[in-house]
């Protein structure tokens, strides 16, 4: 029985317009950590369109087949396979890149967890460095929109840790100064952090 690769159609949805931004903020970089690669798309989509890094993913453990099956389908030399990390219980990956991408993981995170994600990234990066984080925040307790506060609210009654505000992201941030705050499609935003 062949395993069916999973399928996110918001990974769909979303990926061209996080593209045009790492083309721009990933151009100098070498090697980039995916943290939480889900269903391993955005790995394929964008490794294969930003041929100049070596990108690596991440996820829990229960991600991996998923994401191996995805990287499995293409023919690209530049993606790696996943990497057990989770926050909060496992060290942060000893690898030598100069980028971080992550999508969609802080709003599920718990706020230490949160926290913890933004602290690592800011000690393993090297000066220059570049975190493109990815994904629906508050700004100053404000929500972009309704649909956005509804779903944070049913974050919050499954047990998730809900948006995380870009003021407190910031307080947590250490030498990572936040250099852009980009509109993306569906409410979201790409913040662009620099290790200072």
């Amino acid at each position: 029985m062949q395993y069916e690769k999973p399928f996110s159609q918001a990974c769909e949805n979303n990926k061209r317009a996080i593209l045009s931004v790492l083309e721009r903020t990933f151009a100098n970089c070498k090697q980039v950590l995916e943290i939480g690669s889900g269903t391993g798309q955005h790995a394929v989509f964008l490794a294969e369109n930003l041929p100049h890094l070596i990108w690596h993913t991440s996820d829990q453990p229960q991600y991996h087949d998923g994401i191996s099956s995805w990287l499995s389908d293409v023919n690209i030399d530049n993606v790696r396979s996943p990497i057990s990390f989770t926050v909060g219980q496992d060290s942060f990956p000893n690898l030598d890149v100069d980028g971080v991408f992550s999508a969609n993981t802080a709003h599920i995170m718990q706020k230490e967890e949160a926290k913890l994600l933004m602290e690592s990234v800011a000690a393993h990066l090297p000066e220059g460095g570049v975190f493109c984080q990815y994904g629906p925040f508050t700004h100053g307790g404000e929500f972009t929109s309704e649909s956005n506060q509804a779903f944070h609210t049913s974050l919050l009654e499954r047990g998730y840790g809900g948006y995380r505000d870009i003021n407190e992201l910031t307080a947590w941030a250490g030498e990572l100064s936040l250099n852009d705050i980009i509109d993306m499609p569906a409410n979201n935003h790409m913040l662009i952090w620099q290790k200072r």
